[in-house]
């Protein structure tokens, strides 16, 4: 019976040790339609969440599923929270960056779209003080809904500080 046992333990052992997790090439089809919102409590956060539009794109377009940026990828991205104020002219330089990867995410034919009731009523904005590469929409809300009854996708990124280093937690 004590040899059974050391069996078992020693079976399961090098059945365990060979384990690993198993790579799963998802089927993803064209076209892959994300309506994406940024409500963000500080403008900052902007910065992570444009990590996650670039990831769509950087997965899709290559192999194996090669699909075209503006063809088979199409994302518009809804903004109404603090990060309205990355994208007027007058912060351009404060946010330079942000505006580098938006407009470069708009060749990839990407969309913003920034509230304008958010914009005027609780930041002052107007229309002129935004670039070309954005696009006002009456309400944030009512735009979200749009989208997703033409079939997008909703997602909400979701931005958090980390406190401690990925070696702590690791």
């Amino acid at each position: 019976m004590k040899g059974v046992v050391v069996f078992f333990l020693v079976f399961t052992t090098v059945i365990f040790a060979e384990e690993k997790a198993k790579f799963v090439q998802t089927p993803y089809e064209a076209p892959f339609k994300a309506v994406v919102e940024f409500y963000f409590d500080e403008p900052e956060k902007i910065r992570s969440a444009l990590e996650w539009i670039s990831n769509i794109i950087y997965v899709l377009s290559r192999e194996p599923y090669d699909f075209i940026p503006g063809e088979d990828i199409d994302i518009v991205v809804i903004i109404h929270g603090t990060e309205i104020t990355t994208l007027v002219k007058k912060n351009r330089e404060k946010y330079r960056d942000i505006w580098d990867r938006i407009e470069s995410m708009e060749m990839y034919g990407v969309k913003f779209k920034v509230c304008s009731m958010a914009a005027s009523l609780i930041y002052g904005y107007k229309p002129e003080d935004f670039p070309p590469f954005v696009e006002l929409v009456p309400s944030a809300i009512t735009e979200l809904l749009y989208w997703q009854h033409k079939g997008y996708a909703l997602l909400i990124p979701r931005v958090y500080e980390r406190k401690k280093s990925v070696e702590e937690i690791r």
